[in-house]
């Protein structure tokens, strides 16, 4: 099933891993699709504090082990890699090592390592692979500081790239040169979105997509403080929970605004993999 993979050239902060917590959650709860989402960074406080709360000793995981033998530390990637090493993951038990957020529905897989390790990263594709062999959706957060070999295999077997660029020309900028000289930026593959987005700006949605000379203007998730707020205390999944079950939202209410970004956002990316689907 289809692999979404959020990425920038990580030269500067673009929300990536908020952009695609909101889309995720969103997808998550108005259908009914098993979505998982992959951090492959070392540092994922920011994917962990949208979902699970804090206290001074760990992140309060609800973490569901479905087979004997699975202990706490095992937990994640670092826990499958030691399968994969000895050829013996299958799709169906990489469940075995997610964080659910919603059973059976929005479901985690942590990296689970705290520093980069190229002997775990060249498990990174494999595993993504076989995830996408059993979760409607795979949500891949890709991190700029795994090694550029592992990062074009991954977005080679990627259905979908979210290019994240910030709302700026050197951003812009630098995003054009990197499409030029990364040939796994696959240009009918390639959506790009802009996180933390601000209407008002001169650098619009609209006129980066005329300075870039694209037809289709990027896909935005706009700066919100609800959001951003909810981010830090893992309320994400009750952010948006509370909003499907409200009928009746002032359409002004900048609240209602960024929901329905992240909803133009989700169909802008259902729509490009049915359009990468045909044009195999």
């Amino acid at each position: 099933m289809p692999i979404i993979t959020f990425w920038s050239n990580g030269k500067e902060q673009t929300g990536k891993t908020l952009s695609m917590s909101a889309i995720s959650t969103y997808m998550a709860i108005e259908h009914n699709v098993k979505i998982l989402v992959i951090s492959t960074t070392s540092k994922e406080e920011t994917l962990s504090n949208c979902f699970f709360k804090r206290n001074k000793n760990k992140i309060n995981r609800d973490v569901f082990v479905r087979n004997q033998g699975i202990t706490a530390i095992d937990i994640g990637m670092s826990g499958l890699v030691k399968m994969a090493r000895s050829n013996k993951v299958t799709p169906e038990m990489i469940k075995n090592y997610t964080t659910a957020v919603f059973k059976d529905s929005l479901e985690i897989l942590f990296s689970g390592t705290k520093n980069s390790n190229a002997d775990v990263e060249q498990y990174y594709p494999e595993i993504i692979k076989a995830s996408g062999q059993f979760y409607d959706y795979v949500f891949v957060d890709l991190d700029s500081t795994i090694s550029p070999v592992t990062q074009k295999e991954i977005l080679k077997i990627s259905n979908v790239i979210v290019a994240n660029i910030n709302q700026k020309v050197s951003s812009v900028d630098d995003f054009i040169e990197e499409k030029k000289l990364n040939d796994a930026l696959e240009p009918r593959k390639l959506l790009t979105l802009i996180g933390r987005y601000d209407k008002f700006s001169r650098y619009s949605a609209k006129n980066i997509a005329r300075y870039m000379k694209d037809r289709k203007m990027p896909i935005t998730i706009p700066y919100n403080t609800l959001f951003y707020d909810s981010a830090e205390d893992a309320q994400v999944p009750d952010m948006f929970l509370n909003y499907a079950r409200t009928k009746t939202i002032d359409k002004d209410d900048k609240n209602y605004i960024f929901l329905q970004e992240v909803k133009r956002a989700e169909e802008a990316i259902l729509y490009k993999i049915q359009e990468v689907q045909m044009n195999y």
